[in-house]
C-alpha cells in the first residue's frame, strides 16, 4: 500500500505518517532523505535516529539515488520527505540535475517494490500565490511533477492542515 501525507510547514504531516507506521507491522524502516552538511545537522541526525530507535524503526539513510536503493527489509517504509530529496537531487553536484523528478520517481517505484507499505511525507508548497524565478521556480515545477504522479499512483492520499488529517483518496469518509 502506497500512502502520500502532504502538508505544509509545521502542519503535522511527520507526526501524522509516524503514527501511520507505529499502527502498521513490523519491520519499519525510516529512510532519511536530509543532507548532512556539517556538526550541527549531524547532531541533528543522531537526535532522530534515537528517537526513532525507541520505536522500532531502522534508519536508512539516502539523501541521494533513491533508484540505487536497497531496503535491508520488507516490511513498512517511511520516507521523509520528498521536498528534501527532491533540493538534494537538483542542486546537488552528483545529483540528477535537470532529471530530478523522472530519477526520483523511478526511485519510488523500485522502493514500493521492496516493502509492504510504504508511507511518502512531502512538502505542500503551491499555494503561497507567489511568482517565483530561477532555480525556486524550477524546484516547484520538480516537486509538483514528483507529488502529481505520487498522488496518481497512491492508494490513499492525506493533506494534514492545523494537526487534521483530511483525506483526499482511498481513505475514511467523514
Amino acid at each position: 500500500m502506497l500512502t502520500l501525507v502532504i502538508g505544509g510547514a509545521a502542519s503535522g504531516k511527520s507526526a501524522y505518517a509516524e503514527s501511520l507506521c507505529l499502527q502498521s507491522p513490523l519491520p519499519r524502516t525510516y529512510l532519511a532523505t536530509m543532507q548532512v552538511w556539517d556538526a550541527e545537522c549531524a547532531a541533528r541526525v543522531a537526535r532522530h535516529r534515537a528517537m526513532r530507535a525507541q520505536k522500532q524503526f531502522a534508519t536508512v539513510e539516502c539523501p541521494l539515488h533513491l533508484d540505487r536503493l536497497t531496503l535491508p527489509q520488507r516490511g513498512t517504509v517511511l520516507l521523509e520527505d520528498l521536498g528534501n530529496l527532491t533540493a538534494n537531487e537538483l542542486y546537488a553536484p552528483d545529483g540528477a540535475g535537470d532529471n530530478t523528478a523522472e530519477a526520483i520517481l523511478d526511485g519510488l517505484e523500485k522502493l514500493a517494490a521492496q516493502c509492504d507499505n510504504l508511507i511518502l511525507v512531502t512538502n505542500e508548497v503551491f499555494s503561497g500565490g507567489a511568482n517565483y524565478a530561477g532555480d525556486t521556480a524550477l524546484y516547484l515545477r520538480a516537486l509538483a511533477k514528483i507529488n502529481n504522479a505520487a498522488a496518481a499512483r497512491a492508494d490513499r492520499v492525506v493533506r494534514v492542515v492545523c494537526g487534521i488529517p483530511c483525506d483526499y483518496k482511498g481513505g475514511k469518509k467523514t
